[in-house]
């Protein structure tokens, strides 16, 4: 087992903890947060706003695990800038998504 494929394993695990997240979010009682130190405002309908989130962090678990492939070749320095670029792209789509759900189960 080389380098990469000792990347590839770590990149898995940040990965299998954004799956975590979200399964968590998803049959959480309580209305989850997504800011870090940030009070989350009074949802509608926690129950659909926490399977809206859940659904949210595993979506981008699972491109996350899919981005980090890249390491999976011989020499993979050009195609990690590649993993690493999708990631922020991913995240940035993170944040959109998750300010639309807000919007859409925050109380009036």
């Amino acid at each position: 087992m080389n380098e990469s494929h000792i990347g590839f394993l770590i990149w898995l695990a940040c990965g299998l903890l954004f799956f975590g997240i979200g399964i968590w979010c998803f049959f959480s009682k309580k209305q989850v947060g997504f800011w870090a130190n940030a009070e989350t405002p009074k949802m509608e309908n926690v129950k659909a706003y926490n399977r809206a989130v859940g659904v949210l962090w595993l979506v981008y678990a699972a491109v996350f695990c899919v981005l980090g492939i890249p390491m999976l070749v011989p020499q993979p320095s050009a195609l990690i800038m590649l993993s690493v670029a999708g990631v922020v792209f991913e995240t940035i789509v993170l944040i959109v998504v998750y300010m639309h759900i807000e919007q859409k189960y925050k109380k009036k």
